[in-house]
């Protein structure tokens, strides 16, 4: 039987639909009401913050790096300037798939593949957000040329004009002055991202690093107006950087050529200072490097040219170089032995041509194997008697000869501003038995007294102690800035002056000096007799390998580089000193001869009128000093 048919309930449809359209509505309204409410959570009561990241997304803060400081001599020469050149930069967050970016640059430029991973190195290395980073230095026309017609091929490449250090004298002044380089990993978790903010650059060695506080300057800022695509489109708001300080050194150019022309191609190193005020005059290192290919970065093969380089241009040897300082301490050596009371001016010593401890067979040998026989204070370090200081180290002992010493600044640092100084080595018996763990020996005390064993110094210690026996004592730390900004610079530690139980102990001292070079028997008389105005000084030779007992030296049997160093040690004018001067001869032999003439160059390029030959007005003597010295 057929299924009855059953008819639509029209009213129980409508319901259905009431319903939900009801709810639908009640939805849609509770929608609204949220959407409503967010709109005013986030337009009313969020509305500085949002309005702060919209501003963001257009406004973006550049920093303005400061100008470096300008570094002068003495006499206004510009020695370190900056100036302008063309880079090739970088912005990561804009180059995309930047590594392919570097790859087309060295294409278009037609780089090599060093220079190419150089790139990438400077690159990765850390720095701000959206920061262009430099990775071309001093572009040429051409290669500008290029890079524009290939914009195109390089999102985010850009061409810069920036202000780059450069050095105008180049290798004249680089171990002193030294030079800027980029900054690197290490350093920049050291310093602080604001102060550094769009800077590349810092003080690698020398008077750059020593005095980068004041160089570098204060960083400005430009808020900017940008598009979504990057580009500036207006300045909003400018604060200018402030320029860092200028520096004015005491060093001279024209000495410091004069001093280099005097090394005349040899290996060594020359210091003068001015004993009147510690000003360092003069300070050569020789062979030198040029500095300026550090500032934008060096090339791997080049580098490893003056790396490697059996000359060691990149080694300062005024600061760094370690030598002992042989017979150029002698006078303060004999001045110790006057003060400590082991010996007066008239105490003599006999010179068979060697010098044997009590009980002992071995012979410390003169180097006039012929003896001097009787030998005072003044005729020993005229002549250089080693028998003479053999007998004083040994009535001194190595306690009191460690502490007079280290007055004269010897085993220590003395400069005020040359932070990459060495302190040098002066020994004693607690330096020996914690190095060795060996008792000190009473032979190693008597060639101390002539400069040798483990004593090591620098050039730079050598001639602040120069510079203390002419001013008798008074100690004033050799510097290389003369004004900073226009103010002098300020010694935070300085160092007791030298006093004597007798004033008087100097004299004898320094009359022993003037003899080495103007007595009848000084070993440098050859040097003095052709002086227009009277030097004290002393010679020195530095033993680089031993000579067995009983053997002579022999320059023939010995390699060129394993020769004596010859130093030599002055002051002048003796009555009214005022230049001071230490000198080093790599392998030179012979103090007097080779190092005491470098010495009296500069000496005279420094107190001498060019013209008439004689001393100039501002160093010339009093009449009764000129009676007294004829």
């Amino acid at each position: 039987m057929p299924q009855p048919i059953r008819l639509k309930d029209h009213e129980k449809d409508a319901r259905l639909v009431k319903r939900r359209v009801l709810v639908g509505g009640m939805v849609i309204i509770l929608l609204t009401c949220v959407l409503i409410m967010r709109m005013y959570y986030l337009q009313v009561i969020q509305y500085e913050h949002h309005s702060t990241l919209a501003e963001n997304n257009r406004i973006h803060v550049q920093p303005l790096p400061p100008t470096r400081g300008l570094i002068y001599d003495r006499n206004g020469v510009i020695i370190a300037d900056n100036r302008p050149s063309f880079s090739l930069t970088v912005t990561r967050e804009r180059a995309g798939d930047w590594p392919s970016v570097l790859d087309t640059v060295v294409e278009v430029l037609e780089l090599s593949e060093d220079e190419r991973t150089l790139f990438e190195r400077r690159v990765r290395q850390g720095r701000r957000p959206f920061e262009p980073v430099p990775i071309l230095f001093e572009l040429s026309e051409e290669q500008i040329a290029r890079i524009a017609v290939n914009q195109f091929r390089l999102p985010g490449v850009e061409v810069a004009a920036q202000l780059v250090r450069h050095y105008p004298q180049r290798e004249h002044f680089a171990h002193s002055v030294g030079y800027v380089g980029r900054i690197n990993e290490q350093e920049l978790k050291r310093l602080d991202p604001t102060d550094y903010a769009g800077t590349h650059h810092i003080g690698k060695t020398g008077i750059e690093r020593f005095y980068e506080d004041e160089l570098h300057g204060e960083v400005g800022y430009e808020e900017v107006e940008t598009n979504a695509r990057g580009r500036v489109l207006r300045v909003l708001n400018r604060v200018d950087p402030k320029p860092g300080k200028d520096i004015v050194l005491s060093l001279d150019v024209n000495l410091q050529e004069a001093a280099e022309n005097a090394l005349g191609g040899r290996r060594g190193a020359v210091v003068a200072i001015d004993p009147n005020n510690g000003e360092v005059l003069a300070m050569v290192s020789q062979p030198s490097f040029d500095p300026n290919p550090f500032v934008t970065g060096i090339s791997f093969k080049a580098y490893g040219e003056l790396r490697d380089s059996i000359d060691q241009p990149l080694y300062n040897r005024v600061l760094r170089g370690l030598y002992p300082p042989g017979s150029t301490i002698k006078p303060m050596v004999a001045v110790s032995g006057l003060d400590a009371g082991v010996v007066t001016p008239q105490t003599r010593v006999f010179d068979p041509g060697f010098y044997q401890l009590p009980n002992h067979s071995h012979k410390y040998r003169n180097w006039n194997r012929n003896g001097d026989g009787w030998v005072d204070l003044n005729l020993a370090i005229a002549r250089s008697n080693d028998t003479y200081f053999y007998d004083l180290a040994h009535k001194m002992g190595v306690d009191r000869m460690h502490d007079y010493m280290s007055r004269f600044g010897l085993g220590q640092r003395v400069s005020l501003d040359m932070f990459e100084e060495t302190a040098g080595l002066m020994p004693s018996r607690d330096w020996k038995r914690a190095r060795y763990r060996q008792p000190w020996y009473p032979g190693e005390t008597l060639i101390l007294g002539i400069g040798q064993g483990y004593m090591q110094t620098t050039p730079l210690q050598l001639a602040q102690a120069t510079t203390l026996m002419a001013t008798r004592g008074k100690w004033i730390r050799p510097h290389l800035a003369k004004s900073v900004d226009g103010r002098l610079p300020v010694d935070p530690n300085p160092i007791p002056d030298i006093v004597l139980r007798d004033p008087k102990f100097w004299d004898y001292g320094i009359h022993g000096m003037e003899e080495v070079l103007h007595g009848a028997r000084g070993t440098a008389r050859k040097v003095g007799d052709s002086a227009v105005y009277r030097i004290a000084g002393k010679s020195g030779t530095a033993q680089v390998v031993a000579i067995k007992q009983g053997e002579k030296y022999d320059r023939n049997k010995v390699q060129e580089r394993h020769r004596d160093h010859a130093l030599f040690i002055g002051f002048a004018p003796a009555e009214k000193p005022q230049i001071a001067v230490a000198v080093m001869v790599e392998n030179g032999e012979s103090g007097s001869g080779v190092a005491a003439p470098v010495v009296k160059q500069v000496m005279d390029a420094w107190l001498l009128d060019k013209e008439t030959g004689q001393l100039k007005a501002e160093f010339a003597l009093p009449k009764s000093a000129e009676v007294s010295q004829r």
